[in-house]
Order: structure tokens, then sequence, then C-alpha cells
């Protein structure tokens, strides 16, 4: 099916949906290296302007890539809750923005909205907003996990305590640790991404972890980033293992790149939920994600980056996780070119996983040879602090020394939970009171009481 749109004497043309969703999408530099972008301003136009007609149903029938050769498509269409759709059906893609903007979308409806929305459903409303309306209609959405800790809810920001180490050795692993918990971090996970996926190296990690956790009860869940099937192993000789990590994207051949399938998946949730490991819930998958990842794999089968992002989400909904990090700026320039680019991208990520469900958190980052600096990074901390960003990430010195990359640093959830009044997961918060860390609020309080849990730590 075609679609059109006239412009002045103008008359474009969109052969399908698949091309009308990539052309309406915002300029971003992955979509021009596929080939995929708008090739003018105008002809960016007349595409939204022809997608806002889109009826939402539409995307139950014709599909960005073909149900019978796409696992993720099959997964989408076969897991479509009809009922919860019913509201918004009748509605179009411009009529749905709208909706989303008003009164009656709140928290609850958008809540019980959820399983009835599709990827490309929202990824289509996505290309119709601006960043204020990202912000606005992702702050409505409430999705709430949990494992140790309570991640989500109202007035609450969390952080993934990221202590990586260019050799995975755990002396330099657990410094960062300890300097990460002086400053409130790590309620929504401490996570180390190895250098190697070496099963030992992974299990030392992972012993590690959890003696620190149990020695001062510290109320959150750790988690070593290998591979999934490193981590079954590890899984399967006893290792203590909380979360279970995988990148994942929205596409089946992409998933092959990263070496999984949702049958892989479906087992590492089923070995995961089987250890009981989180007394208050039994969210125990992490998933990151990122714009470019598909294309960069040659995997996008012709849908814009955007696009293929959402549809990842569809994969992370599955597995009611407890965490979904979009790694926004992590992949390059050739994906998104720069700062005002990867603002963009983040907001979009945040909004697309929301709607769907999804307890989106957003490492707001960049590579050094992108077109972006730190404080392109506070524009979108700042926006995502304000859209009710679930998690962020606090690297030291915001400078990860082995993945090579800049993000947020331990004091940037410092001024985003004093700038917002927000404050930690609340068991973590408690902890963080019963440690003299920090005060009520979850702020650090003065520094000779932090220096009594570094002499207490020793």
């Amino acid at each position: 099916m075609s679609y059109r749109c006239t412009l002045g004497n103008r008359r474009y043309t969109f052969s399908d949906l698949k091309t009308l969703l990539a052309k309406a999408s915002p300029a971003r530099s992955g979509d021009v290296l596929a080939g995929l972008a708008a090739e003018s301003a105008e002809q960016r136009v007349a595409a939204q302007f022809a997608l806002a007609d889109v009826p939402l149903q539409t995307f139950l029938t014709e599909t960005i890539i073909p149900y019978e050769s796409d696992e993720v498509t099959r997964l989408i269409i076969d897991d479509h809750d009809r009922q919860a759709f019913e509201p918004v059906r009748h509605l179009t893609v411009g009529d749905f923005r709208d909706w989303l903007l008003s009164d009656a979308a709140t928290t609850e409806v958008l809540t019980d909205l959820a399983p009835g929305l599709t990827p490309e459903m929202v990824a289509a409303v996505c290309k119709l907003m601006r960043l204020q309306d990202l912000v606005l209609v992702a702050h409505k959405c409430r999705v709430v996990t949990r494992f140790r800790g309570t991640i989500g809810l109202p007035g609450r920001l969390s952080t993934r305590l990221q202590p990586n180490h260019p050799t995975d050795d755990p002396k330099g692993v657990a410094a960062s640790i300890v300097d990460g918990l002086l400053y409130g971090n790590g309620d929504a996970v401490i996570g180390v991404n190895p250098v190697s996926d070496n099963l030992s190296a992974v299990i030392r990690l992972l012993e590690m972890l959890d003696t620190l956790r149990e020695r001062y009860h510290i109320p959150t869940q750790t988690c070593v980033l290998s591979h999934i099937t490193t981590t079954l192993e590890a899984i399967r000789r006893g290792a203590p293992v909380d979360l279970v990590f995988q990148s994942i994207g929205g596409t089946e051949k992409c998933n092959a790149s990263f070496g999984v399938s949702l049958a892989m998946l479906d087992e590492a949730y089923q070995a995961a939920t089987e250890m009981k490991r989180g007394p208050l819930g039994e969210n125990c998958m992490y998933f990151e994600t990122g714009q470019g990842s598909a294309l960069s794999a040659a995997a996008h089968g012709g849908v814009d980056q955007q696009t293929c992002e959402a549809r990842a989400y569809a994969v992370a909904r599955r597995y009611r996780p407890l965490l979904v990090n979009t790694v926004v700026g992590f992949i390059g320039p050739e994906y998104l070119y720069d700062g005002k680019q990867i603002i963009r991208a983040g907001l979009e990520d945040h909004f697309c996983g929301k709607l769907l469900g999804l307890p989106m958190g957003c490492d707001v980052c960049y590579t050094n040879h992108a077109e972006a600096d730190q404080d392109d990074m506070d524009t979108l901390l700042t926006l995502l602090g304000a859209a009710g960003g679930t998690f962020i990430m606090g690297v030291p010195g915001a400078d990860d020394i082995m993945l090579n990359y800049q993000s947020t640093s331990f004091h940037d959830a410092l001024y985003l939970r004093s700038l917002l009044k927000l404050r930690p997961a609340p068991e973590f918060e408690d902890w963080l009171i019963e440690m003299d860390i920090a005060g009520e609020g979850g702020l650090p309080i003065p520094v000779d009481a932090r220096h009594r849990l570094l002499e207490y730590l020793a």
C-alpha cells in the first residue's frame, strides 16, 4: 500500500509503510548512511503529514518486516493485546498524538494501554512529536519493578553503579563500588562490563559482588554483563547470579548478530526466575539497546533506526525486566552524529519504552569522536529527569576507562536528585541513612561522616 501527501504544487508518494516511517524520521546520520533518510526537509514534512493520517490499525495488518521471516515480527503480532488496544483502535497516528497529550491519557490509562500498543505504533507517533511532547507523555508513564529494591516509584531516580576495570581486577572494581556507594549510587544495579567472557573470570566477579553486597547488607542487585550463554553456564555452576543481562535488537537478524534468539532468552529467563534470589519481586532480566545496532550489523531490513530500536522493546517486554537501558550515544557518530541527534534519540527511546510498559533507563553518553560534549549530556540528563527517567549511569569521573566512552558520573545523579527533589529507591535510601552515607532525601551528608564509613569498610 502506498501513501501520499501534497505540499504546495508537489505530490509526494511513499511506496509502503516502512518507507513512510523512514522518511518521517527526524534527521540522523544512521538513516543517511543506510540510504533511508528523507531527501529534503520538505519531503520529511510531507511524510509526517501522511503518517499522521495512517490509522493505528494499519500497523496490525501491514508489517514492516515480513511475519514469515522474522521472529520479532511474529512476537509483536502474536502477543498483541487487542482488548487493551480497544480504547485507541479508532485513532490515526495524528489523533493518537493529540490524545496522548490530553488530560484523558492519565498514568493509569497509559498503564492499561501499554500491552495494546505495538513498537511501530509508538515509533510512528514519536516521529510527530517535539521534545517537550516526548517529555510530557513519558513523564505520565509509570513502570515499577522489583528485585531487592523497588525501582520506578514516583519521585525516585535510581542509578546503575558501573565500576568497570580494564583488567577485571576485583580490587579495582571494589574500589569504584565503594566510591559510588559513598555518593548514593547503585540502587538500580551494581553492574560490571567484563573485559572478556571468560567463565572463571565472570564467576570470580559475581562472587566478589555478592560477597560485598551480603557483607554490608546492601539492598540492591548485582550483575556481570557477560553474554547470556556465559551467564547460563555460571548459573549451572551455582554462581550467585541476580540479573541475567543481554544486548538485544529489533530484528531476528540483529539478535543473531548478538548470538541470541528468543528461545535462548526464554531459557535464560526461566533459569533466572527459578533461582528466586529477589525477595521483593521476580523482575530478573536486564537488557541494553541502542539506535543503530541493527544497522551496524547490516540487520535492519530497510527499517529506520528509531523504529528498529522500538522493536527491540517488544523483545524486552516479553521478559518483564527489572531494567532496560538505551546506551544512546555509544555506537558512534555514524549513527547519531552530534549532541542534537543524541538528545533527540535519548528522549525518543525513553518515550517509546515507557509507553510500551518498560522500566527505561538511559546511558547518557557519547564517544570521543562524536560532535558532542558534556554540555550536551547535561541537557539530555536534565530532560530525562523531567521526563521521569527510571535510572541513569554512575561512572567514576564520567569516563569509562574500560569501554573508552563518556557517560554520567556519580555527581550527576546528585545534581539531578537535588534539582528535581528525587530520591533513591526506598530500600536503598533507608540503607544509606543507616550507614551514615546520606540524610533524608538520599543526598550525601558531610564529608567527615563519609570518612567514618570508609574506616568501617576498611
